[in-house]
């Protein structure tokens, strides 16, 4: 009995010890697993288009879809690029975006510092006042914004399209939970020596936030390079249209859609994009680990 009891509660102990590695081994591949799903669900689609904007209108209308074009042509780049002004639209869409990013990274910086390391009355309520603007759909504050565009003078211009959407407070509120996790010390060594504020921000702060302000600023540069709406509307001519618009028309511009010259005009706008991110995506990854970890 006792040579029983034993075995027993050495196979216990044993099933015991197995079942934490089993644990984690079902842990990994749900993970992995989660991940392949992922990376198929954002990467299929761009692999269509990709792959689309090599096919004829006749193979993508096909009953049988093919993963691969059979009949690979650069025709659908050339007539994109002829059927709409594509040079211009980069332009715009370039101008725009570097003095709406740049103007929105500016703001969040400066008010996220103010936030977080000055003292003034009501520091906590104009917090709360941004979280609110949060909350505000753009839909509801287009009437207002192109009545004030409009009296100013701004239709049609670079003002029009940047300055309503410069003040954005997603950008305060990320940067702001960023500069709370800096140690406090260094900013006060930094006073201490003499350091007014613009040299804390531009010497201490900044360097020390520089992967979410980066991840801030890709984020800015990805919403301002693919609106479309607010350009649409303050705009009504082909010399200020921006690149979403473009391929609106390009769209449109048909009365069967030719799906490979839409697909070859849609990869102009996401290339550029893409290799920013290719550039910066080492500061972008360290300031998302950074709010995992100091979340």
């Amino acid at each position: 009995m006792a040579i029983r009891d034993d075995l027993t509660i050495a196979r216990a102990s044993r099933s015991e010890r197995q079942t934490p590695a089993r644990r984690s081994l079902l842990a990994w591949l749900g993970g992995y697993l989660a991940l392949v799903l992922a990376v198929l669900l954002i990467g299929l689609p761009i692999y269509w288009t990709v792959v689309g904007s090599f096919k004829t209108s006749r193979e993508i209308y096909s009953a049988e879809p093919t993963w691969l074009p059979q009949q690979p042509t650069l025709q659908n780049y050339v007539e994109a690029w002829n059927a709409a002004p594509f040079g211009r639209y980069y332009i715009n869409s370039m101008i725009t975006t570097a003095l709406g990013a740049g103007a929105e990274l500016f703001f969040a910086v400066t008010s996220a510092y103010a936030l977080v390391f000055l003292r003034f009355p009501f520091k906590n309520l104009i917090f709360i006042l941004l979280l609110a603007a949060l909350m505000v759909p753009d839909e509801i504050v287009i009437v207002p914004n192109y009545l004030t565009v409009a009296r100013l003078g701004w239709i049609n211009t670079y003002a029009g399209i940047v300055v309503p959407g410069a003040g954005i407070a997603i950008g305060t509120f990320l940067l702001r939970q960023a500069f709370r996790a800096l140690p406090y010390e260094v900013v006060e060594a930094a006073r201490v020596d003499g350091a007014g504020h613009l040299r804390v921000l531009w010497s201490v702060v900044i360097p020390m936030a520089l992967p979410a302000i980066v991840t801030t600023g890709m984020l800015s540069l990805v919403a301002k390079w693919n609106e479309f709406l607010w350009p649409l509307i303050v705009t009504n001519t082909t010399a200020m249209r921006t690149l979403p618009i473009g391929i609106f028309w390009l769209r449109a511009s048909e009365g069967v859609i030719d799906w490979g010259v839409v697909m070859a005009g849609s990869l102009f706008v996401i290339i550029p994009l893409l290799l920013i991110f290719l550039y910066v995506q080492r500061y972008v990854v360290d300031g998302i680990a950074a709010g995992a970890v100091k979340g």
